[in-house]
């Protein structure tokens, strides 16, 4: 059993209160990777005094992150597209002319599974110093049976050396490969008839993602798809609303979708839609940043209803930063999200994305993943965007990281 002690500020967030479950001068204690109790330190019962101690140091204390939406795994540098989109040459110009996505593809495809895993390792441990201890890892430059495969197989192996917790998914309809340019019916019979089978008869996957825009994959198409994934007990996930309004958050509310990321083009309608059917608007303020777009109308679905997560989009081209406590400034900066809701997003509504119980809060049988950071408040970490690592990061009740204080 151990107990954490010297906290300036604690957040639970309590998975069905909208607020961060805010506690000052506080204790936490958990025992076998589970939370048994938090509150004012002044009120630690007194059957906790042989517990293990831990010192906050007085910092902030919030539930380990969870980035809900992430290309942990592919190869390849596109800097030169990051100069192209600075001197005005748009992203779909760039795709439409085998950059973008496809450049990834080819670069992932060449690239050895030793060299997928290493770099997939050093991506997951720089997340880990900003206290994320839950990634969702999506596929999506392999493009083929194999190599989408492969790239589910990398996330299993890091998920199995931990110390984070791993959310696949599968993301084989990001873009139609070259190969399949004049038989767009042919590569998604492929993803449906073997790819989806593979992944889900292997366990290598939760969920099955689709892009749904303008260049990409049609409505039509995804229905088809999500029918298949459902058909295997894979849970649904779209790439909705990026580039223009294509529909797609209706379409996840229709499928039971787990949730709709970018929706930067949402409509009245669609976050109407979501929130009805309790699908998790993911917001992904890194790539809209990059791309100079407007992003995510999060006040306007959180006054509709919607609950909104906050994720990096981390990806070679238009999200490249893993860094999620600047994804959540940028949410609080530019969305109007207040720090409750940026909190929310990247703890217990991210981990709702998931579909994962009892991670992302810290009340009573919570998974003591824990993140601990040098700011007194919540208030005062994320009113200023900071690019030190968290002091520390606890998994399923074990210290997996800790800042050198040499």
């Amino acid at each position: 059993m151990t107990a954490l002690t010297d906290i300036g500020q604690l957040a639970t967030c309590p998975p069905d209160d909208p607020g961060a479950g805010l506690v000052d001068r506080a204790a936490l204690v958990w025992d076998e990777g589970v939370v048994v109790w938090a509150g004012p330190e002044a009120d630690l019962p007194a059957r906790f005094a042989d517990a293990e101690r831990l010192s906050a140091h007085g910092g902030l204390v919030v539930p380990g992150l969870v980035d809900c939406h992430t290309h942990l795994v592919h190869a390849g540098d596109r800097s030169g597209e990051f100069v192209e989109r600075i001197e005005g040459t748009p992203y779909l110009e760039i795709a439409g002319r085998g950059g973008g996505i496809l450049s990834t593809v080819r670069a992932t495809r060449a690239a050895s599974d030793a060299d997928l895993e290493a770099s997939g390792r050093e991506r997951l441990d720089a997340m880990l110093r900003q206290g994320v201890t839950t990634v969702e890892a999506k596929s999506g430059y392999g493009l083929t049976v194999a190599d989408e495969m492969r790239t589910l197989r990398v996330h299993r192996r890091l998920a199995d050396a931990g110390p984070q917790r791993i959310v696949s998914t599968l993301l084989a309809a990001h873009a139609v490969p070259p190969e399949y340019a004049d038989d767009r019916a042919g590569y998604v019979r492929l993803v449906v008839d073997e790819m989806i089978p593979k992944a889900a008869a292997d366990g290598l996957a939760a969920f099955v993602d689709v892009f749904v825009e303008q260049g990409a994959f049609t409505g039509s198409e995804a229905r088809t798809i999500f029918a298949a994934a459902a058909a295997h007990g894979l849970g649904a996930k779209l790439h909705a609303d990026q580039l223009s309004d294509t529909g797609g958050a209706a379409l996840s509310a229709s499928v039971g979708a787990a949730s709709a990321d970018h929706l930067e083009y949402v409509s009245d309608a669609g976050g109407a839609a979501l929130a009805a059917a309790g699908v998790v608007a993911v917001s992904l303020p890194i790539a809209t940043l990059v791309l100079g777009q407007e992003p995510l109308p999060a006040r306007r679905l959180l006054d509709a209803g919607v609950r909104v997560a906050v994720a990096t989009d981390f990806n070679p081209g238009s999200a490249p930063s893993a860094s999620l406590p600047l994804a959540m400034w940028l949410a609080c900066t530019r969305q109007r999200m207040t720090p409750a809701e940026a909190l929310r997003g990247a703890t217990v509504e991210a981990a709702r994305a998931l579909r994962l119980d009892g991670v992302g809060t810290l009340v009573p049988g919570g998974v003591a993943d824990v993140a601990v950071f040098e700011a007194p408040s919540l208030y005062a970490w994320l009113a200023g965007w900071r690019a030190e690592p968290a002091a520390r990061a606890v998994a399923a009740g074990e210290t997996v990281w800790m800042r050198d204080e040499g």
